[in-house]
């Protein structure tokens, strides 16, 4: 009996299992934003000063017993900057939620309303996108006082009005396919059709712009805080360390390079995991690459 060619015995073999290649992309942006949740996580549970502590010499350059040194009141930065990686994930995760839901609601109603009523919501999104959100901020403040919670709220309808805009592009293309069609001839009702065609369908596009408008909230809450809308303290928020430090920037720069720093690793490390996102979802997108 005679051995099979090599050609053969590679034909007859079971293909191999192609391992799916790593995002670098989505790696790197896991590795950045999880250095700032771990900062974050760790400031529940330990801080080496409280945050009304002033006890230190003001101005104090980095070293021992200050790690980073301390601001112009004599408060620990490395305390403020653990606290201000809380406050900056809270922001962002907040403003994502209320964002995320009300732009989705929103665009569902857009994208199955009737052509008059869409074109009335459309326009109420332009104008809801053109409005300021620092001038929405203040609105609500002025009804809620300054914190956390009144920036969130400002910074969620603002993105709302981006979600929505975004998901009623994505419905009307989902419900302009011939499956939708055959799901509405053989009686399927319209919340089925949503449940099981439409949301799976837009939900890849809208993690994306979630996650990167996660990052823009969070700049969005550090320049509201810069001017005095965001956290009240004894909380720190890495926009106020940075308005606070300006006048001591040449005496102490660690208290502006400190948040700053941190402040560019999160925003960058978020849009990085959303191109990542982008590329696992979309395999074309990926073999162009």
């Amino acid at each position: 009996m005679t051995a099979p060619l090599i050609g053969e015995a590679e034909a007859a073999a079971p293909p191999a299992r192609r391992r799916v290649p790593r995002s670098v992309t989505l790696l790197t942006g896991c590795v950045l934003a999880g250095l700032v949740v771990a900062v974050a996580v760790v400031s529940l549970f330990w801080l080496p000063y409280a945050p009304d502590d002033t006890s230190g010499d003001r101005l104090m350059p980095p070293g021992l017993p200050h790690l980073l040194g301390t601001d112009k009141l004599g408060r620990d930065l490395l305390t403020q900057l653990m606290i201000g990686a809380r406050v900056a994930l809270e922001a962002g995760a907040g403003s994502v939620l209320i964002g995320g839901v009300a732009g989705l609601a929103g665009g569902l109603v857009a994208g199955f309303a009737t052509r008059w009523m869409d074109d009335a919501l459309s326009a109420f999104l332009d104008i809801l996108i053109a409005f300021p959100t620092v001038l929405l901020a203040m609105l609500v403040t002025a009804a809620r006082d300054a914190s956390l919670g009144s920036a969130i709220i400002a910074i969620g309808l603002a993105m709302s009005a981006i979600v929505a805009r975004l998901a009623r592009v994505l419905v009307k293309r989902v419900l302009a396919q011939d499956y939708i069609t055959a799901s509405r001839t053989s009686g399927t009702s319209w919340p089925r059709i949503v449940v099981t065609h439409v949301l799976p369908n837009i939900w890849p596009t809208l993690s994306v712009n979630l996650a990167l408008q996660f990052g823009l909230a969070v700049l969005a809450e550090a320049s509201l805080s810069y001017l005095g809308l965001g956290t009240p303290p004894p909380n720190a928020s890495w926009g106020r360390m940075l308005q606070e430090a300006q006048a001591s920037v040449f005496i102490a720069p660690a208290g502006v390079i400190a948040p700053g720093v941190l402040l560019v690793v999160l925003v960058v490390g978020v849009n990085l995991i959303a191109d990542g996102v982008r590329d696992v979802a979309d395999p074309t997108r990926r073999r162009t690459r």
